[in-house]
């Protein structure tokens, strides 16, 4: 029998303070009892000598110190895990909130998992096909790779989440004579409102991807304590599905600026000397702990694919959480408000993005031998016309030459016609690198030094041939 303890002296924020314990180990489960017979759950958070330090996920708002009773439970939180988990949506501790009743379980998995060790990991290296051109042209998704999407308040992030979560496919299982590879969606919201939790459930539903999906979700009214172990809950049944069940799993955890918040929330409470901007110093190391659960196994099938969101405060990339999560992940998507601003949907600011992974994930047999050059020629192209631009406010266009003038028009057909597309319109590669050539035909062949001849004779001949055939029509009507 469990024994019980009524020896509670403080309670301070999301935390309780129990005295004179034995026996007990860092992150055990605890349950305490209330006087009206309610229950609540913590973890054990600090074992110092006999004086424990929890915190409770369902927060500790009505306790009465004397008559609050404490019991360790010798075990640390669990997911019950098996293959029910798919279609199902939990709360962030692992509870269902969609009335159907309990899983059978094949197992029941510690939540805190362990980060891959770097010897058992195999090189992520296959091409995903999001559908989003400025992200499969020019900050490729590779499978196995962990990629944020650095956003900011009112930006369409949940949007594209939602985008990605419904379009990803790898092409190269077609190569292999397979059906193209659909990804079973893990999805965790921290600190999220409830129209947030609304519009995923409900784009998940209508769109039939419900049913490859487990949810948990954390809202902004949940306790904070409860997002600490949200994005735990996800990979831990991500994991199982990916290295039990070898399925190809996408992690998508929106916002981890929230779950950083409840952890400076509770450093705070702890009383521990704060890092930058309040943060806790042991920020950057959490952080890894959860980041570093997404790859692949050499040996396994399956893998994890991570798509962590965060919203800058102040749109700051230097704020602590976008700075020490792009030092651990292999890049980043960044949003930028002036594209939100114009209309263009999705809004990724394509100069400030980056996949360390793409020269891994691209190329002949992956996306098109092309590819490489045409995503440096594009990056090259519209950096130049960015600085055109700013020299045609300042001096007029009168003032350009005619080769400014072509940067000029390609940088607003890039931006019109590359970067925006619709949340429902899905591109193949195909489809993103036929339109890459079609905007750099603008351009004299003179300019495009980030391309080998060959491929320009190859694949740019046909998409010039086209461009100035329309041109030619277009002065036609203008004469007329």
């Amino acid at each position: 029998m469990l024994k019980e303890y009524k020896t509670t002296t403080e309670v301070t924020g999301p935390l309780l303070i129990v005295d004179n314990v034995e026996g007990v180990s860092y992150d055990e489960l605890v349950e305490v009892d209330l006087p009206n017979g309610e229950q609540r759950r913590g973890k054990v958070l600090e074992v110092d000598g006999k004086r424990a330090v929890i915190q409770m996920f369902e927060g500790t708002s009505g306790l009465d110190i004397p008559e609050t009773k404490v019991r360790f439970r010798g075990d640390v939180l669990r997911l019950p895990v098996s293959l029910d988990l798919l279609g199902r949506s939990f709360s962030g501790s692992g509870v269902p909130i969609d009335g159907k009743p309990e899983i059978i379980p094949d197992e029941e998995r510690d939540i805190n998992g362990s980060p891959i060790n770097p010897a058992a990991r195999a090189y992520p290296d296959d091409f995903i096909q999001t559908g989003i051109s400025t992200i499969d042209g020019m900050n490729t998704l590779v499978l196995g790779q962990k990629l944020p999407i650095f956003s900011g308040a009112g930006l369409p992030h949940s949007l594209l989440a939602a985008q990605i979560a419904r379009q990803a496919t790898v092409p190269s299982a077609d190569q292999a004579g397979k059906k193209g590879i659909e990804f079973v969606v893990v999805f965790a919201a921290m600190g999220i409102t409830f129209e947030e939790a609304e519009f995923f459930i409900k784009d998940f539903t209508d769109r039939g991807a419900l049913e490859r999906s487990v949810l948990f979700i954390n809202l902004a009214d949940d306790p904070t304590v409860e997002r600490i172990a949200t994005p735990r809950m996800a990979l831990t049944a991500a994991e199982y599905l990916a290295y039990e069940k070898q399925k190809h799993v996408l992690v998508i955890m929106t916002d981890m600026t929230y779950y950083a918040d409840a952890l400076r929330e509770i450093s705070s409470a702890r009383k521990e000397v704060p890092g930058r901007r309040g943060y806790p110093g042991y920020l950057y190391s959490d952080l890894s702990t959860i980041y570093e659960r997404a790859g692949r196994i050499q040996g396994k099938e399956g893998s994890i694919t991570q798509i962590p969101i965060l919203s800058m405060p102040e749109d700051d990339k230097t704020h602590p959480i976008p700075d020490l999560t792009g030092y651990i992940t292999e890049g980043q998507i960044v949003l930028g408000r002036d594209l939100h601003q114009k209309g263009i949907y999705p809004p990724v600011t394509v100069l400030g993005s980056l996949s360390r992974l793409m020269p891994k994930g691209i190329g002949e047999g992956k996306t098109r031998e092309d590819h490489a050059g045409v995503a440096n020629q594009l990056f090259a192209s519209y950096a130049r016309g960015q600085e055109v631009r700013e020299l045609s406010v300042i001096l007029g266009e009168g003032a350009l030459t005619e080769t400014d003038k072509k940067y000029l028009e390609f940088t607003e057909r890039f931006e019109q016609e590359f970067v925006r597309q619709g949340p429902d319109e899905n591109r193949t590669i195909e489809d993103t690198l036929t339109l890459a050539w079609k905007l750099l035909t603008i351009l004299p062949t003179s300019e495009l030094k980030r391309i080998k001849p060959e491929y320009i004779e190859k694949y740019g001949k046909t998409q010039h041939t086209e461009h100035k055939n329309q041109t030619e029509h277009k002065a036609q009507i203008e004469q007329r």
